[in-house]
């Protein structure tokens, strides 16, 4: 084997693992990103995960994938590490689907006519121009994304062509076939296997080198079936690395992968090796061809996992007691609070999911941070108070990290529905944040209320606890409307936001009138005015969130009077809401 042949053998692998990834990325944009999110919604039962885990690897080509994606869930406490379990087993079943793609390269013409057609070369290149067409002239993007598939297959198939055709002088090779016989013994075998998949990082590509192999005639059933164990063990590297920096779950499901691969080939070797010491299989000398050799990897991962699927509970101990748990995690907040997986990157539709999860909880401490700041008003405490305090520091910390996350998930390719809700929590994180700053503008009047003793006439307390009302019921329609994506009810922000304003412009000329009167002094005015300007600035946050959810199922970005200029119907859904919010809030006259 010259280095031209060296360089042949090089440029095949590289083609057919760029084919394979072309091909299974478009798979999984052509299936509408929905598969990944199936994974943690669909697992309740183990034989879920196993049939779930086989289909979702069937389609993205990776097993490594599928455990990697896994982890994530575990790690960030979106699945219980059982329910782990079955989604591996699964893609060890599913992993095996690409052998039976490339078992296409082995159709040959011969006939001439229509049977010509069914070769490799013109089925290659029909699917090749069909890829093309549609991948430079489509506009719809299933239909490119089809386009990919196509072309990943037939730049898969070019490769395994390039890998088959460099690979066949080595059977001209004596010391080649030796290194194969070699193989034949268990151990080495094994060993191979696994260190050829660990340098490539793909069980599916190591396999396609050996279906390469088998076309020459220099594979028999004794040298396959050893590499193709050692195959299995070297797949769970790519797993083992996915998992560094993972919680203790995390790692245990990573290991799970390995220990699961470990088992299968230890059971069927010594079952396979000991019934052939017995019996002596005449099998062992046949020659293997792309069909058997995909066959054996399918057969043996599915003896694997029908072997230990009885035993998961045990496979959970036995892992569980392997990793246990640090006297750290027993303590420490749950990850998923505070800081989302860059393992759902690569998919959109779980990394998005993340985004809510945090958004949503990001709201609910704002709406938390506000009343307990309206409590301290005539109730004052330092616990009360360093309690809004710790909840604006997490807020910060909820904008600073969903907002780097959210830039990370732009970089992908996204749907108009997913660019939709990037920019709906990008629209409103920021007004969240400025919720829980508000918060602890009121917390800290309510501090400099109480060290200095000012007390307000019952008028002032009465304006300002129903003003206070009003704000407590905006925040919560606006974190209830956001949690729930209910546009109906983010409708009726809007005009509660008038209302505040109003109440707000009305309470202070009112203030103005008592200290014309000298009802209250200026020092009460200046406090009781801060507290006004933060009811007002909350409420009108309220109003941006609430407005971003409505204008981003309009695809724009308007000013607030775009609610009141969206025609008569709303018009009057708008002036209905805002005289009922009216006269929930109206403000009592200076007699009563």
């Amino acid at each position: 084997m010259d280095i031209s042949n060296l360089i042949s053998l090089l440029s095949g692998t590289a083609l057919f693992l760029f084919g394979m990834s072309l091909m299974g990325d478009g798979l999984k944009k052509v299936a509408g990103n929905r598969l990944e999110v199936l994974l943690y919604k669909l697992t309740n039962t183990s034989w879920k995960g196993i049939l779930l885990g086989t289909g979702v690897t069937a389609v993205i080509q990776s097993s490594s994938a599928t455990s990697a994606m896994v982890v994530g869930f575990v790690n960030s406490g979106m699945m219980r590490f059982r329910q782990a379990i079955g989604i591996i087993l699964g893609s060890i079943i599913g992993t095996s689907i690409t052998g039976w793609v490339i078992c296409l390269s082995s159709l040959g013409g011969g006939g001439g006519g229509w049977v010509e057609l069914l070769s490799t070369a013109t089925l290659t290149g029909i699917i090749s121009i069909a890829g093309i067409i549609l991948r430079m002239f489509s506009k719809r993007a299933a239909l490119i994304h089809t386009g990919d598939i196509m072309l990943g297959f037939s730049v898969l198939m070019f490769g395994m062509s390039a890998m088959s055709g460099s690979v066949a002088p080595l059977t001209e090779s004596k010391a080649f076939l030796d290194v194969l016989i070699a193989f034949s013994a268990p151990f080495l075998g094994i060993l191979a296997g696994a260190l050829f998949t660990c340098v490539l990082q793909s069980a599916s590509a190591t396999v396609g080198i050996l279906q390469a192999l088998a076309i020459t005639g220099a594979i028999d059933f004794a040298t396959a079936f050893p590499l193709i164990m050692g195959i299995a063990i070297g797949s769970a590297v790519p797993v083992l690395l996915s998992a560094l920096g993972a919680n203790t779950d995390g790692k245990r499901t990573s290991c799970v992968y390995l220990l699961t691969n470990i088992f299968g080939t230890v059971v069927c070797g010594i079952a396979f090796y000991a019934a052939n010491a017995m019996v002596g299989f005449s099998f062992l000398s046949m020659t293997m061809t792309t069909v058997s050799i995909a066959l054996l990897n399918t057969v043996f991962r599915f003896i694997t996992v029908m072997l230990l699927y009885p035993f998961i509970g045990g496979l959970e101990k036995f892992t569980c007691r392997l990793i246990r748990d640090s006297k750290k995690t027993e303590t420490e907040e749950k990850p998923a609070l505070i800081r989302p997986e860059d393992r759902f990157l690569p998919y959109p539709p779980l990394a998005i999911a993340q985004c809510r999860e945090f958004s949503v909880a990001m709201a609910a401490e704002a709406r938390e941070s506000m009343i307990t700041a309206f409590s301290l008003i005539d109730a004052y405490s330092d616990d009360g108070f360093r309690r809004v305090e710790k909840l604006e520091a997490k807020s910060d910390q909820y904008e600073d990290i969903i907002g780097t996350y959210l830039m990370k998930i732009t970089c992908s390719e996204l749907s108009g529905r997913q660019n939709a809700k990037v920019s709906e929590f990008l629209h409103t994180l920021p007004d969240f944040e400025r919720i829980s700053d508000h918060a602890l503008s009121v917390a800290k009047t309510a501090q400099e209320i109480h060290e200095k003793g000012i007390t307000y006439s019952s008028h002032a307390k009465q304006e300002l606890q129903i003003v206070q009302n009003a704000v407590i019921e905006i925040v919560s329609m606006t974190v209830a409307s956001f949690s729930n994506t209910d546009l109906e009810l983010a409708a009726k922000v809007e005009p509660l936001e008038e209302v505040v304003d109003d109440l707000c412009d009305e309470i202070k000329l009112h203030h103005v009138e008592r200290l014309q009167q000298g009802l209250c002094s200026l020092e009460q005015g200046f406090t009781f005015n801060d507290l006004l300007v933060s009811y007002e600035r909350i409420s009108d946050h309220c109003s941006n969130i609430a407005l971003a959810l409505l204008e981003l199922e309009a695809d724009t970005f308007n000013t607030h009077e775009h609610l009141k200029n969206m025609g008569s119907k709303k018009q009057a859904y708008f002036d209905q809401n805002y005289t009922e919010f009216q006269q929930k809030y109206s403000l009592p006259t200076a007699s009563e």
